[in-house]
């Protein structure tokens, strides 16, 4: 089986093409579409395949159950989003440095980079509609002026935003490469339940939509996107003479997937505390605590989980621009009450 996403500017998937092998052959066409296009739910591509935005050898196929065969071409696109266009709003930023070209905000955990279902308003997005104007680079189409790049709602840390269309496809461009041949880096501070064997290490594993939960990314063996984390413990913290309870690591992207760090850690088996999606097993640890560490690890209302650096060469002078974030309230007390038990 092949595949292929083509993506927009801003990560988003915008058409899905696949050659069924022999693997498929004979499933109905939404249950093929729906194993291997990652990001759509099944009732979503059969809603898709009743509107006519499904081909088959290039002809239109509006029946969900249609039976695939070996070495057809199959092609589902996806119409262009009718979503409202996002409004300034009149939300504090936290901007760490801001020129013609660009802006780099702080962003505090809870609060949504881009509009999106459930979170049409009180986004990054509408802050920064409200901050800059006009001034806001449009590659990202309405929905995502100017992000270059996401964090998760409830991490806290460091993203720049282009204000300019040439310094929008500079820094893609930078983040597209990860670092390889240029100045970007990007580092995450994770506290994780245990303490991983080593002091430093690599997790290369193939993420993908999860198949018993959508909102979800799960490790893949055969498919999936190409995702490596590099991690390295700062500290450890536990009794001596007993398994640590937990580590402060430091993350650093080779790749940039939804929930990397998060999954990545999970499956090494040392989730991010306060992460109920990947780490609810480990909530039991907590309630073998005694006080106040019980009741501080309870209340983390969130994954433990701080963008820390960001660097970066300047689209439009070429000067490597280089930004650390100090640790939030909330981070910054969890690391204490760790450190003293």
């Amino acid at each position: 089986m092949t595949d292929n996403f083509l993506d927009d500017p801003a990560g988003q998937d915008q058409d899905f093409s696949l050659t069924v092998d022999a693997t498929d052959a004979g499933k109905r066409l939404d249950a093929v579409l729906a194993a291997h296009a990652e990001t759509l739910s099944r009732n979503r591509i059969q809603s898709l395949i009743r509107s006519g935005e499904v081909t088959v050898g290039g002809a239109k196929i509006v029946e969900p159950k249609y039976r695939v065969n070996e070495g057809e071409a199959l092609c589902l696109t996806l119409p262009a989003p009718e979503d409202p266009e996002p409004q300034g709003e009149d939300i504090p930023l936290n901007v760490v440095y801001e020129d013609a070209h660009l802006i780099v905000i702080d962003k505090p955990a809870g609060l949504v980079v881009h509009p999106g279902a459930g979170n049409w308003t009180g986004t990054l997005v509408n802050a920064l509609i409200h901050h800059c104007g006009d001034s806001l680079s449009g590659v990202g189409g309405v929905r995502r002026p100017g992000i270059v790049h996401r964090i998760d709602k409830d991490t806290s840390g460091l993203l720049v935003v282009a204000k300019t269309d040439q310094a929008h496809q500079g820094l893609a461009a930078q983040f597209a490469d990860h670092g390889r041949t240029g100045p970007l880096e990007r580092a995450y501070s994770a506290l994780v339940w245990g303490a991983p064997s080593g002091l430093k290490g690599t997790v290369n594993a193939n993420l993908a939509r999860s198949q018993s939960n959508r909102q979800k990314i799960a490790v893949v063996k055969t498919s999936g996107r190409h995702a490596v984390t590099h991690w390295q413990v700062k500290e450890r913290f536990g009794h001596p003479g007993e398994p640590e309870l937990a580590s402060l690591l430091e993350c650093r992207l080779e790749t940039g997937r939804t929930h990397q760090i998060r999954v990545h850690m999970a499956h090494i088996g040392h989730p991010l505390i306060g992460d109920d999606d990947y780490g609810a097993g480990f909530k039991t640890k907590a309630n073998r605590l005694d006080d106040p560490l019980k009741s501080l690890i309870r209340s983390f209302g969130r994954q433990a989980l701080h963008a820390g650096l960001l660097a970066f060469e300047h689209p439009a002078n070429g000067k490597t621009l280089r930004f650390e974030s100090p640790y939030p309230a909330d981070f910054a007390k969890l690391l204490s009450g760790l450190q003293k038990f």
